[in-house]
């Protein structure tokens, strides 16, 4: 796995994570905190293993047919940054308490088309929800996976920058509860080959695909949203940087799960 983080960031040159805490993922809402702790000299191992991944392609085919790609390409972030649920997220925790499914509206609402961060903006070029998992996704573990922790949904959104230099993917599982999202966000980990979400590529614009890009995947209760991005046609960025500024730009349909927070009664409630 490499871990998405960047010495050349402002404010020092102890690495940054991919979602630094110095940037707020929604306005009012807690900020997301890593708890990755990497010392600086293994930061130079990391950039070093980017550098390895962007030059030999990214992928390696033997690898991908061991895992079982059936369902499509088997394509894998270079960069991956998992976190998982945070207390704000208890409620959430069963989809019991949450079983009504996520619609497209939902995820994707007005608020979601036009999307941007610093100088990134983007549109949704596609979106859809699909009720079979398997049939999103690749890899034979990470079917097994979804199908014993009870994978009901994948919604998935493609983004396109307005000046089409920059592409990126929202992926959303509702599991059938927090542990077994957890598990969905350390088996799509690139290290364990397992298997990894399809892209969504939008008919008439740049697909999404081989060469470089960046990952991030969090628990929310029993929802996993995964943000993916790259450059169009897959070229390593000027700095992991960008990769972050982009990836903050495409995440608002995870805004819906706080509407799903407030939704849940608490136990005295009910």
């Amino acid at each position: 796995m490499i871990e998405a983080r960047d010495t050349q960031a402002e404010g020092g040159t102890g690495g940054r994570d991919f979602w630094p805490d110095d940037k707020p993922r929604r306005s009012g809402k807690p900020k997301s905190k890593l708890l990755l702790g990497v010392a600086a000299v293994l930061v130079a191992v990391v950039l070093a293993a980017v550098a390895f991944v962007v030059l030999s392609g990214g992928d390696d085919g033997d690898k991908k047919d061991a895992a079982g790609t059936s369902n499509g390409p088997g394509v894998l972030p270079s960069a991956y940054t998992p976190q998982m649920a945070d207390k704000a997220m208890v409620k959430l925790a069963q989809r019991t308490a949450d079983p009504r499914p996520v619609t497209q509206g939902e995820a994707f609402p007005a608020d979601a088309r036009n999307v941007k961060y610093r100088t990134y903006a983007f549109t949704l070029a596609a979106s859809e929800v699909a009720g079979d998992c398997k049939a999103v996704t690749w890899g034979q573990r990470l079917h097994g996976d979804l199908a014993k922790h009870g994978c009901t949904q994948v919604v998935r959104g493609s983004y396109v920058s307005q000046d089409q230099r920059s592409l990126g993917q929202v992926a959303v599982f509702n599991m059938a509860d927090q542990d077994g999202a957890e598990q969905i966000v350390r088996l799509i980990d690139p290290s364990t080959n397992a298997g990894f979400v399809l892209p969504l590529n939008a008919k008439g614009r740049p697909a999404f695909g081989k060469g470089f890009s960046a990952a991030y995947a969090q628990v929310y209760g029993h929802y996993v949203v995964l943000t993916w991005v790259q450059r169009a046609g897959g070229g390593q960025p000027a700095s992991l940087n960008e990769m972050i500024d982009t990836s903050l730009a495409i995440e608002k349909p995870a805004d819906f799960v706080w509407g799903r927070v407030d939704m849940v009664p608490t136990r005295k409630q009910q």
